[in-house]
């Protein structure tokens, strides 16, 4: 079989067996070659490539599955971007985390995540007492997530790219500053708790309002509560400086952008160009 074969070529029953036979081969210098064809063709091989997801070759159906994702990576891209260039400051984080998973993680099952993140609520509304002030509310967030839950910040492995999608900052339980703020602003949204995201430089934390005054919390350090004195403390110390404006809340796409921000900084430190230029072309959209 001649796999240069113009893209249009319509492929027959034999070409189809052939490229089958050579997906079966986990020969590192033909795997590439055949992937490479396979995607050339464009998204009409996903047809008669799905039915070989449930082959008893396991060489097969892994090739298979590294194509069908390929073009569905393809599509959340596409419906990411959409997403990103249609919506506002105001746009829906959950939404838009979600949907960056998929870019990378297909296919996700984003309404099984939303469903975990109410089943947490759920246990959670449970435990808060009726008559509880601020700080006990967030003591008993921070004790089921931290404690409970045990999700924590990746300290030991910061760049990795994993640590900025929610969906394996759930599976995983760790993640980096601005992906386990963006869970407990999920959380907190859903308990009607007064929780907003603050982008300090260096840092991500989330603040509760209310009549009480100001809170400041850390997830990433397992949920420690701050006074503001102490985030102008960290900013003093950090050689930032004052300003007020890293102490204002960010808006959901600002969250967003600087979540695509984090993972363009992760995939340069693992020198992986074509990652950093793809999540670099979402930034670009949340910037408009």
């Amino acid at each position: 079989m001649d796999i240069t074969a113009p893209a249009s070529s319509p492929l027959d029953e034999r070409a189809r067996a052939v490229f089958l036979k050579l997906l079966a081969d986990d020969d590192p210098v033909v795997a590439p070659v055949v992937h490479a064809k396979l995607v050339s063709l464009g998204p009409t091989v996903c047809d008669w490539l799905r039915p070989h997801t449930l082959s008893s070759d396991a060489v097969l159906r892994r090739h298979v599955c590294a194509v069908l994702r390929h073009f569905e990576g393809r599509d959340a891209e596409r419906d990411f971007l959409a997403f990103c260039l249609s919506h506002g400051e105001d746009l829906d984080l959950e939404q838009g985390a979600l949907k960056l998973c998929c870019t990378t993680y297909p296919p996700t099952n984003c309404e099984a995540y939303s469903a975990l993140l109410d089943e947490f609520t759920n246990e959670l509304r449970d435990r808060i007492a009726a008559d509880a002030d601020a700080r006990e509310e967030l003591q008993t967030l921070n004790n089921y997530l931290f404690k409970e839950l045990k999700f924590c910040g990746n300290e030991e492995s910061y760049y990795d790219p994993r640590n900025s999608y929610l969906t394996q900052v759930l599976d995983r339980r760790t993640g980096n500053p601005i992906s386990l703020c963006t869970l407990y602003m999920l959380i907190a949204r859903r308990l009607g708790l007064p929780v907003v995201g603050i982008g300090l430089p260096g840092h991500f934390l989330c603040r509760h309002q209310s009549s009480e005054g100001a809170i400041y919390i850390d997830p990433f350090h397992q949920g420690r509560l701050l006074s503001k004195a102490d985030c102008v403390q960290y900013l003093l110390d950090s050689a930032f400086g004052l300003d007020e404006q890293f102490l204002a809340p960010v808006s959901t796409r600002r969250i967003l952008m600087r979540m695509c921000g984090n993972l363009h900084q992760c995939y340069l430190h693992l020198e992986q160009a074509a990652e950093a230029t793809r999540v670099q072309g979402y930034m670009l959209a949340l910037a408009r």
